[in-house]
């Protein structure tokens, strides 16, 4: 007998988690699925990564019938995980013939509501759009029994917090509700307490460690354009079998898809700028198999992709919690991961205060930049443009920043503009970045190195009292 089975699972949920490849429950499934399974409240803390999807929809599979409509609201903070939630739910609910809809916003209501007008059993959505279906009357509440908050500390930083009281409010009285979080702040605590009542806590791992203890956590200092040079360094030494790359910028994003593209990687791209389509058409060619996926915080917390081995942050972020985030996106399930930052000269003072905030040791790197130097110019290019449908294109035409020409290949590319004096020199071909007219004052910033102007009015690619050009999700 295993361990699902003895928790008197029923058996096509059984025969679910077997054909899925859940064998053996993990610590906070073991935790949690038990008590769950009594119908009362829980309020779990566990790390990032430690199967906490499985340990809500698990007793809420084993609990519902295929008549019981509209019976579990689950909220999740993103479009991606509300998608990463459902998909795990439909293979679990397979055997059962139960219904599962995903809601978010980003994509056609109309779709959505014609989905719930299926009469489906359980729905996974983000705040937002949850609550338009509920103001339209499209998404009846008066059925649902199980009321789950997922990662509901980012949730909550994220400035939901009166959208799903407002979502609460509206659910039931006489219903069970389940509350995850890798952390367990003040705000997540007075939530509970308002509206869960006697709610069984559960604490997986100890208070004080942030990440999981099976990563391992590098750093090297580069700057400007040698941070090109030193991930391929990296990459080519390290040989990440599959690994997420976080760029601070949607622009710095699309550069470093370029640089892999142009080596040879199997890699794709995630941010905000793209449409919809395109993010899930990436984030499944990464599940798929894609070695490298580039994104900004968009990808950051939440999805549950078990086989990342690395995390590689090319521009770390100021803030530890986001570094944790991040990294949490390997050493899923229990295995072990790396993390690699490129942190500049003038952020060194970072790595001390990642150390103290998660409780780790982060070892430097020395790299071989030097085999990789051609990285820096990024010869012959062509950057992906984004476009209607959110595909890639070349870019085409010469821009002149300074002395420098930028050339690109592609099918189409922006307006050529010239840029002020403050330009740097270098063979950048590319044609997708912007054309913004910049100061005469350039300076060095951290994305690729070049001199754009200073960061006034139309800002940089460069950093300027530490704020960065270009949409950061």
């Amino acid at each position: 007998m295993t361990e699902f089975e003895s928790m008197g699972l029923k058996p096509e949920l059984l025969s679910s988690l077997k054909s899925i490849g859940f064998n053996s429950p993990t610590e906070v499934q073991q935790e949690a699925i038990p008590i769950a399974l009594q119908g009362k409240d829980i309020v779990v803390r566990a790390k990032t990564g430690t199967g906490k999807t499985g340990a809500f929809l698990i007793p809420i599979i084993n609990s519902i019938k295929k008549e019981d409509y509209n019976a579990a609201l689950i909220i999740v903070p993103t479009r991606e995980l509300a998608l990463q939630v459902s998909d795990v739910a439909k293979k679990l609910s397979a055997d059962a013939g139960l219904g599962v809809v995903t809601v978010y916003g980003g994509a056609s209501i109309n779709v959505q509501v014609s989905e719930l007008r299926r009469r489906v059993n359980i729905i996974v959505g983000t705040p937002g759009r949850l609550i338009d279906l509920i103001k339209r009357g499209e998404l009846r509440t008066d059925s649902i029994r199980f009321l789950v908050m997922d990662e509901a500390d980012i949730m909550f930083e994220m400035g939901f917090i009166e959208d799903v009281e407002w979502i609460i409010s509206k659910v039931p009285k006489q219903r069970q509700t389940m509350l995850f979080s890798a952390t367990m702040p003040s705000t997540i605590v007075s939530i509970a307490k308002r509206h869960m009542g006697d709610s069984v806590k559960i604490s997986v791992g100890k208070e004080e460690e942030v990440t999981v203890s099976t990563i391992s956590h590098f750093y090297a200092i580069a700057n400007g354009r040698i941070k090109l040079s030193t991930l391929l360094s990296y990459i080519n030494q390290y040989k990440p079998r599959k690994a997420i790359i976080f760029s601070a910028t949607q622009r710095g994003a699309d550069l470093i898809y370029a640089l892999l593209k142009h080596n040879g990687f199997d890699v794709t791209l995630m941010h905000g700028g793209l449409t919809q389509a395109k993010r899930e058409y990436s984030l499944s060619d990464f599940r798929k198999g894609t070695q490298f996926l580039i994104a900004t915080n968009v990808a950051a917390r939440g999805l549950d992709i078990t086989d990342v081995s690395d995390v590689i942050n090319y521009d770390v972020s100021e803030d530890p919690a986001v570094y944790v985030h991040r990294v949490g996106r390997s050493a899923r399930m229990g295995a072990e991961g790396r993390a690699f930052s490129i942190i500049s000269t003038r952020d060194r003072y970072v790595v001390e205060e990642i150390e103290n905030f998660a409780k780790i040791k982060m070892q430097k790197l020395e790299l071989d930049t030097e085999s990789y130097k051609d990285a820096e110019n990024i010869e012959g290019i062509g950057m992906p443009m984004r476009s209607e449908r959110g595909g890639f294109r070349g870019g085409q035409g010469a821009r002149r920043f300074g002395s420098s020409s930028f050339h690109g290949g592609g099918s189409r590319g922006y307006d050529n503009r010239r840029h002020g004096p403050g330009g740097y020199s270098s063979n950048f071909n590319s044609g997708s970045y912007p054309n913004r007219r910049q100061s005469s004052e350039g300076r060095t910033g951290n994305f690729g190195g070049n001199r754009f102007g200073r960061n006034r009015g139309h800002g940089g690619f460069g950093r300027s009292k530490r704020r960065f050009f270009g949409s950061q999700n």
